[in-house]
């Protein structure tokens, strides 16, 4: 734990010039706090004690703004910059080396409980404020601009920008902008609404089925009688 922790800080002051001195990180980088909190939660979740650990990630979340599910695996080396408003999902796999800026959010789109969220490899870096969105995978060595807005898997050693996000450069040359669209974004309200009118369907023509039964079992009855 205590090993961790000297790492956090030192990649911290490795990756931000605006820190001075390891004391300082320590007492007043969120980034750090929550990672540290993170692995106690991750602890607690692992060994099944769920409420624990869920009450330990909300606490982090109350102290540094940073929201981390207990079950999302992190690597080694991971930077949180300015975290406020940072969200990760509960099958959220982060990489090792990789930077994470405020308001980054790697969500899902199922809701079933499956992998969901996405998987950043080593050397990630995703700017503020975007969006990675669903199981999907970004490369190594890969980085996501600042606002943007990412739902398809992305290659090794590219830069995605925009919205929806287009690969821009790859392996150092740059691109005409590799189509990332989000036209068939996985929507989870409207695959409730259609699951939901697909069994309407069904007791309806269940429904049916069973007044034409009944009305056959009338007409027999009225036959049958003296």
């Amino acid at each position: 734990m205590f090993d961790a922790i000297r790492d956090d800080i030192r990649t911290v002051m490795e990756r931000d010039p605006a820190a001075r001195s390891r004391f300082e990180v320590l007492l007043s980088y969120p980034g750090v706090h929550a990672l540290a909190l993170h692995r106690v939660a991750n602890g607690l979740w692992r060994r099944g004690w769920l409420t624990s650990a869920r009450f330990v990630s909300h606490l982090a979340r109350f102290l540094t703004g940073i929201e981390i599910h207990p079950a999302a695996k992190f690597g080694r080396g991971v930077f949180i910059d300015h975290g406020m408003g940072i969200v990760v999902g509960e099958t959220a796999e982060i990489g090792n080396n990789v930077s994470l800026l405020q308001g980054v959010t790697l969500g899902g789109t199922s809701t079933r409980r499956e992998k969901r969220h996405p998987t950043l490899r080593d050397n990630v870096t995703v700017g503020a404020g975007a969006k990675i969105i669903g199981a999907i995978t970004v490369g190594e060595n890969s980085r996501v601009g600042a606002g943007s807005v990412v739902v398809r898997d992305v290659p090794p050693n590219a830069v995605v920008v925009g919205v929806p996000g287009r690969v821009t450069s790859k392996d150092g040359q740059r691109v005409g902008g590799i189509d990332m669209n989000m036209t068939d974004l996985p929507d989870p309200v409207s695959r409730a609404i259609e699951q939901l009118v697909e069994k309407i369907h069904g007791l309806e023509a269940d429904l049916d089925s069973l007044r034409k039964q009944l009305e056959r079992s009338g007409i027999q009855d009225k036959e049958e009688a003296p």
